[in-house]
């Protein structure tokens, strides 16, 4: 007798998939979900390990540990604490101007230091002749006054040599030798070294200002 076509999936087929199997057939195999991916089992369509360039580290992830200790980097090791004040003093500074350009000198000084980041609460201005119209001005408000700006420290400060004792230590003394007498000079010079932690400015005659802080100045 001959065979006979499975009619009955040919028509299956042509119906589409039955919900439920067909009594006395197997039920279709489910298909695997899929698991995460690892190095031997890439992403379809791409390529699998394999010879290559080697892939740049992400900037971002943490440090791979070796084993073995990281030397710290330059700058890590040339670090140092801020240098404290040196004991020989201030460095010094000297503008030749005569004395009646001194004062002009002076704050030609005082813009430059402004203008390369100092701080005006940094600078103290002294005048061993005509006082600064300034400190001029100020005085005229009171004694009292005038010294709570010393003591507020947020501008330029300028006074009278004679009372360099009176003002308090500043990281830059400028000083104008626009007159008084070799005397006068002798004893202001000096003082306001002791006043400057880090820079002295003398505008003034070198030979009125030299015998008195030294010839290398």
């Amino acid at each position: 007798m001959p065979l006979i076509p499975e009619e009955p999936q040919i028509h299956e087929s042509a119906q589409g998939p039955r919900a439920t199997p067909a009594a006395g057939r197997p039920a279709p195999t489910p298909r695997p979900v899929p698991g995460p991916r690892s190095a031997a089992s890439p992403r379809p369509g791409r390529p699998g390990p394999g010879p290559g360039p080697a892939r740049p580290m992400n900037p971002a992830s943490p440090r791979q540990h070796t084993g073995a200790a990281q030397p710290p980097t330059p700058r890590q090791e040339n670090r140092s604490a801020p240098r404290p004040p040196s004991p020989a003093g201030p460095q010094v500074q000297l503008i030749p101007a005569p004395a009646a350009g001194a004062l002009d000198a002076a704050e030609e000084a005082v813009d430059l230091l402004l203008e390369t980041g100092r701080a005006p609460g940094d600078i103290l201005v002294l005048t061993t002749g005509d006082p600064h119209p300034w400190a001029t001005h100020e005085l005229s408000f009171g004694d009292a006054a005038y010294w709570a700006q010393h003591d507020a420290r947020d501008d330029v400060f300028f006074a009278d040599a004679a009372a360099a004792e009176r003002a308090s230590a500043r990281p830059v003394v400028v000083v104008a030798v626009n007159g008084g007498g070799d005397d006068a000079v002798a004893r202001a010079l000096p003082a306001a070294k002791g006043r400057a932690s880090a820079l002295l400015i003398v505008c003034g005659d070198p030979q009125r200002i030299n015998p008195v802080l030294g010839a290398g100045v």
